[in-house]
């Protein structure tokens, strides 16, 4: 421009000169827009690499932080099953050992004259098979109630439970439901003779 003003002063410019000029002067503002173009493009893509670094970061944090969280759950998870299966397997090994004593009992076996000691020794393996039975049957049930799961064994006396009258909801559902088939039997046939001679 400060070339420019001085060629105005100057008496003798030229229509050529002035033609160079004003092209010199369109292909600076050709470049200057070429300039703002690639700077506006690298703006671009910094901001979009901004974004997908915060993305990262945030990502990265959130997963990091969920990760954690689900290794100690895991962890605990592991130790608490760990600690389950060395139960059940003592508890296995140990029903194993008094089916094996209950199994070996032969009262035909027995030394007549020994019956009393015999039938008491066997009776005493029969209390303590019952009583490691409900032992180890209350350290299930309490590892399936914290676990929300049901370890059903039987119960070790089930005549004396079964005297008792004590059933679950289950159980006295299927007894209403056998108990009343034969009458619901005869209502539907009885129907269907109605409706047969009515037709």
């Amino acid at each position: 421009m400060e070339q420019m003003l001085e060629l105005s002063d100057e008496d003798a410019v030229t229509p050529e000169l002035l033609d160079s000029q004003v092209q010199k002067a369109q292909e600076q503002l050709l470049q200057l827009r070429r300039q703002q173009e690639q700077i506006e493009k690298q703006k671009r893509e910094l901001e979009e690499l901004s974004r997908r670094q915060e993305e990262l970061e945030r990502g990265r944090a959130e997963m990091t932080d969920k990760l954690t969280r689900s290794l100690v759950v895991l962890e605990r998870e592991a130790y608490e099953t760990q600690n389950k299966l060395e139960q059940l397997r003592a508890t296995r090994e140990s029903f194993g050992q008094h089916l094996e004593i209950l199994e070996g009992i032969d009262p035909k076996g027995w030394n007549p004259s020994d019956l009393h000691r015999e039938l008491s020794r066997a009776l005493s393996t029969v209390d303590d098979a019952r009583a490691e039975f409900s032992q180890q049957r209350s350290r299930l049930q309490a590892i399936a109630t914290q676990d929300s799961e049901d370890v059903s064994l039987p119960e070790a006396a089930p005549e004396v439970a079964g005297t008792r009258g004590e059933r679950s909801f289950g159980q006295w559902v299927l007894i209403g439901f056998a108990l009343s088939l034969p009458l619901m039997t005869l209502g539907l046939v009885g129907l269907v003779i109605f409706w047969w001679m009515k037709g």
